[in-house]
């Protein structure tokens, strides 16, 4: 159950992401607020891990997020993202999710190209700011889903 919500929350801020280059503050610092009141309140994370283990994965997301953010790669919402989901989890998910949506934009410059072009205008449309070749910062919080669907066996 606690999966699948954060499977909804993360399909939700990847589809703001992927529409509109942003993710809003009510979805990011709400998961956060959200995950830091069950923290206090529980003494573990959304995932069942203690509280510790929440705050370092806290801290490893925006260990690897911060350097994106500040060479001009990643923005705030994928930063704010990140590190709420290290609230709400724990170490190994945020590493997985991280590796995951590495691979996952990496495949996605691949095979962007040939596959942009066999997709229906809409959807393009929808996905505007993932299209091959207009951006050197294309929207995170997609491949975060994408890594996360792709762990998510090996993380539970």
């Amino acid at each position: 159950m606690h999966s699948l919500v954060l499977l909804i929350w993360l399909a939700l801020c990847a589809a703001q992401d992927a529409r509109q280059r942003r993710i809003s503050n009510v979805l990011t610092f709400g998961a956060g607020a959200l995950a830091l009141i069950h923290l206090w309140v529980t003494g573990t994370t959304w995932f069942g891990a203690d509280a510790q283990q929440g705050w370092w994965a806290a801290a490893i997301a925006l260990g690897l997020t911060v350097p994106g953010y500040f060479m001009g790669r990643m923005g705030a919402g994928d930063v704010k993202l990140m590190t709420a989901m290290g609230l709400a989890t724990n170490g190994l998910f945020i590493l997985c999710a991280f590796i995951g949506a590495g691979i996952a934009s990496l495949l996605w410059l691949l095979i962007a190209p040939r596959v942009w072009l066999h997709m229906s205008q809409r959807l393009r449309e929808h996905l505007r700011y993932l299209e091959p070749g207009t951006s050197k910062k294309l929207p995170f919080a997609p491949f975060v889903l994408l890594g996360v669907l792709a762990s998510i066996h090996w993380i539970h």
